[in-house]
């Protein structure tokens, strides 16, 4: 069964790939977020099953979202994306309670998380 998923992505383009794959997959887009700050906004209106974050934007990164929407509601299941060092990021993404953080592009992994 499909997802309601938040997608938080500053770049226009990224966004659109992740789009189509979770859509491709049967999952429903409730929400698209530039920033880390309009993500919080959204999730608090939206209430999604699940939140793809981009780690780098603008303002309020993913992590510091992230951790802001665990704080808010600590059953929120979020998927870090990035296509930075993996191994550099993935005790901070732990340490915060997400459910994983893959790289944009490996989009099985992000599937296979989601499902």
């Amino acid at each position: 069964m499909g997802k309601n998923v938040l997608i938080v992505e500053d770049s226009a383009m990224m966004r659109k790939i992740i789009i189509k794959e979770l859509t491709n997959a049967g999952h429903t887009i409730v929400g698209e977020a530039c920033d880390g700050a309009e993500a919080i906004e959204m999730y608090k209106s939206l209430k999604p099953d699940v939140v793809t974050m981009d780690i780098t934007m603008r303002g309020m990164d993913g992590f510091t979202a992230a951790q802001e929407i665990l704080a808010i509601d600590p059953d929120a299941q979020i998927l870090i994306l990035s296509n930075l060092n993996e191994e550099k990021y993935r005790d901070r993404a732990v340490s915060l309670g997400v459910i994983g953080l893959v790289n944009k592009h490996k989009s099985n992994e992000i599937l296979d998380l989601l499902n």
